[in-house]
């Protein structure tokens, strides 16, 4: 497959808020800036209820900022669109639609199906589900409907494919198995990838780059550069060196939450 050449996010000066059930303002991202290079992955880990998914959603065009802007190549972001890909950690496949079907539901709904529709195939088979075009979503393990989660992104080709705590619901075993292949898929395609996690070891495996972020008002703590040569082995030095930094950076930052109420 031939990868896309582009794919940066520039984030600039963002600053959102909510009304929460009290009626109270509260401020989830304050003033964030953050430049995302065409390719690379980043991982956002915080506090929880910090805004990391609401800053996917902004980027996803889901949601809107209160000011500021976020740009894709330049342009800014100002709804959804096939060209930024988003999987939750819940598949969220339709039920009553088998793998291909489902995988192939985005091109259908774009129109360009039938000059794509031997793409359906190739990326059912580039994420591992060679074999199982017919199944239906109640017949897959949790790790299996993921992997058609992620096909069905791809299949669109998006400039940069978002992630929610994709294997936040999985087993440790079937987690670890896919991060290997998101590894595999990332290199292969190219794509820009921005995942929110809470998980240090997988933000560290998989990321050339950890934006950690403060409790709320969030904003960015630290950006940290993941120079561990890949294949990674959770249990090298450098690996577990950085862990602990990140434990300490995180420590520091969730000191700042609000717990009366989480976003």
């Amino acid at each position: 497959m031939v990868k896309d050449l582009n794919g940066e996010i520039e984030a600039i000066h963002i600053y959102k808020q909510f009304i929460n059930p009290q009626g109270e303002n509260i401020v989830a991202l304050n003033d964030v800036n953050v430049v995302i290079r065409p390719g690379e992955f980043i991982s956002l880990i915080g506090p929880s209820g910090c805004g990391k998914t609401t800053f996917l959603r902004l980027v996803a065009g889901l949601d809107k900022a209160n000011s500021g802007k976020i740009t894709l190549d330049g342009e800014t972001i100002t709804k959804a669109s096939y060209e930024r890909g988003l999987v939750f950690q819940d598949p969220t496949l339709f039920p009553w639609l088998d793998v291909k079907e489902n995988v192939a539901y985005g091109l259908k709904t774009r129109g360009v199906f039938k000059e794509k529709k031997d793409e359906v195939g190739e990326f059912i088979k580039l994420v591992g589900l060679e074999g199982f075009e017919k199944s239906y979503p109640h017949q897959l393990s949790g790790g299996m409907a993921q992997r058609a989660a992620l096909a069905r992104a791809l299949v669109n080709h998006p400039k940069v494919l978002l992630l929610d705590e994709p294997f936040g619901a999985l087993d440790a075993f079937t987690r670890m198995s896919m991060q290997d292949e998101l590894i595999k898929i990332w290199k292969d395609r190219g794509t820009t990838m921005i995942m929110v996690t809470h998980d240090v070891d997988e933000a560290i495996y998989l990321s050339d780059r950890i934006v950690v972020m403060s409790a709320r008002p969030a904003k960015i703590e630290n950006i940290i550069n993941v120079n561990i040569s890949r294949p990674r082995g959770r249990d090298m030095p450098e690996f577990l060196n950085l862990r602990a930094k990140i434990l300490q950076i995180l420590d520091f930052a969730g000191k700042r939450i609000e717990p009366e109420y989480i976003i």
